[in-house]
């Protein structure tokens, strides 16, 4: 066979086949598969390119043939692919319908356009060989460290050469005021890996909380075995993080094993990071101990914590307030996002204001409702009573056990408590028949008359209505007048919807609860 007038030679194919393999880092039966691809489609263009013309390339000895493939079907679709049985049974008497029959044809010679076409096959196939094999390098090592050289910078993005691949590092992944020219050495995280038609794209981050956690782990090999563990990581890129450490070995401090000697091992991952501050502080399972440590170098002198929120509300003494804050509030947004609770700090001058507060509307709320003066109502506050519903229902040995109350006291405070509930209930119900609320909607398990009330106000008066809230807008609508969690909004909604439901039994189908 020659190409361009050149004739290549067996044992020359194979060798081209081992270069180019080797170069590319490929398989050489990828190569070859390439080549044949290439000759077959040569093969095509002179025979006729409706013919099943298949080219073998000898792994052995590189010698190449060129065969016209033919089925063996009965009756015969395509005279071009297909042969008869009657004709097949002449060539071979043994043939049978689904064989086939092959047919050599003559080493074609290559002309310059056959060539040219030839070698784009090969091309392409190598190129899609070698972007297969980086694809399935890369895309197991997401959340490994790697090293490379800036290859070029575009628009800002430093594309960057691993060796046996090209990775970007946007210009969004880079630290602020930082910037690379070609040739310099890069340090990053493989965030992700995309298998894309240009070909598989590693993307590259130098601002991903985890490339500090991985930095640690090759600078503190007690992290690196296991011995301590890295919980959570919060970073603002270039200026300051917060990293949480656990050791599972008593005798070991996390926070010491971190540091390093004189500061060593921290100072290295700081260098890296161009300077970025890290507070190290010990993590702890318990949520309110984290939160204080987490605001670490601020002090904490109480904590208040609300569970289902997620939200905690820290008391700091008056001069520590800025410490707590940080410059434009990098240090309490850190230790949020590390501890992943919604952080509020107050002063102990602002908590102790507001607590008076809360102690004198109470007191007058009891005042009012109960008719007493305010010694009682003071001292009620103060046994940590909120509402009229608690001193109504409470048991009465409860209220009879606060110092200067007896049972007879407590009867009567129980009592005043009852009938004020009940007319405002009967005020409540008033109100509810003249907003037009339906009678359904009072009687949804979990429905107060004055949450009846509330959404009767904003609108919502039929059972319908309420089913096609969403729970965390009923509970929205009804604030503050009414405070009620998302759990039991959705009871409330489920509730009203269930007539759905068995509108729709008769027919088999049931709406989606949303």
């Amino acid at each position: 066979m020659e190409t361009a007038g050149y004739p290549i030679r067996s044992a020359e194919l194979l060798q081209v086949a081992d270069i180019v393999a080797r170069e590319k880092n490929i398989d050489r039966d990828e190569v070859l598969e390439a080549m044949e691809q290439a000759i077959q489609k040569a093969g095509r263009s002179k025979y006729g390119q409706e013919y099943d013309i298949r080219a073998e390339i000898d792994r052995k000895t590189g010698e190449i043939r060129l065969m016209r493939f033919r089925e063996v079907a009965d009756p015969v679709e395509n005279e071009m692919t297909q042969i008869s049985l009657e004709e097949a049974h002449r060539l071979n008497p043994d043939a049978e319908v689904g064989d086939f029959l092959t047919d050599t044809l003559p080493p074609i010679d290559f002309g310059r356009i056959a060539a040219q076409t030839a070698k784009q096959v090969i091309v392409q196939k190598v190129r899609d060989a070698e972007r297969a094999r980086q694809y399935n390098e890369y895309k197991d090592r997401v959340g490994e460290i790697v090293n490379g050289l800036a290859k070029r910078v575009e628009f800002g993005n430093v594309i960057v050469d691993l060796g046996r691949a090209e990775a970007i590092l946007r210009r969004d992944e880079l630290l602020p005021r930082e910037s690379f020219r070609q040739g310099d050495r890069v340090r990053a995280y493989i965030y992700d890996v995309r298998a894309e038609p240009r070909g598989p794209q590693i993307f590259l981050s130098r601002t991903h909380p985890q490339f500090m956690a991985k930095l640690f782990a090759q600078e503190v090999p007690e992290i690196y075995d296991g011995i301590i563990e890295i919980k959570a990581v919060a970073r603002d890129p270039g200026s300051r993080a917060k990293i949480a450490v656990i050791s599972h070995d008593s005798s070991i401090d996390p926070v010491g094993a971190c540091v390093g000697m004189r500061g060593s091992r921290v100072q290295a991952v700081v260098a890296e990071l161009q300077g970025e501050k890290i507070d190290i502080i010990p993590w702890s399972a318990d949520p309110a101990t984290f939160v204080v440590n987490a605001l670490a170098p601020a002090e904490v002198a109480k904590v208040v914590m609300d569970e289902e929120a997620r939200r905690i509300e820290v008391v700091v003494p008056d001069e520590q307030l800025s410490l707590a804050i940080g410059r434009r509030g990098q240090n309490v947004r850190l230790a949020s996002q590390l501890t992943g609770w919604d952080i509020d700090i107050l002063t102990e001058a602002e908590e102790s204001e507001r607590r008076q507060e809360e102690f004198r509307t109470r007191s007058q709320m009891f005042i009012e409702a109960l008719d007493v003066d305010d010694v009682i109502a003071h001292l009620l506050v103060t046994e940590g009573f909120s509402s009229v519903e608690e001193v109504a229902y409470v048991p009465l040995e409860e209220l009879a056990g606060i110092e200067g109350f007896n049972e007879e006291v407590a009867a009567e405070l129980q009592e005043r408590a009852r009938s004020f509930i009940e007319r405002q209930n009967e005020e409540f119900e008033a109100r509810r028949r003249e907003l037009g609320v339906a009678d359904e909607v009072l009687a949804l398990p979990g429905m107060t008359p004055l949450l009846a009330v509330t959404l009767g106000e904003k609108g919502v008066k039929t059972l319908d209505d309420v089913g096609d809230l969403a729970g965390d807008e009923l509970a929205e609508m009804v604030a503050p007048a009414v405070k009620i969690d998302q759990e039991e909004a959705n009871a409330i909604i489920m509730a009203a919807r269930a007539h759905w439901f068995a509108d729709e039994a008769g027919t088999g189908a049931a709406p989606e609860a949303g």
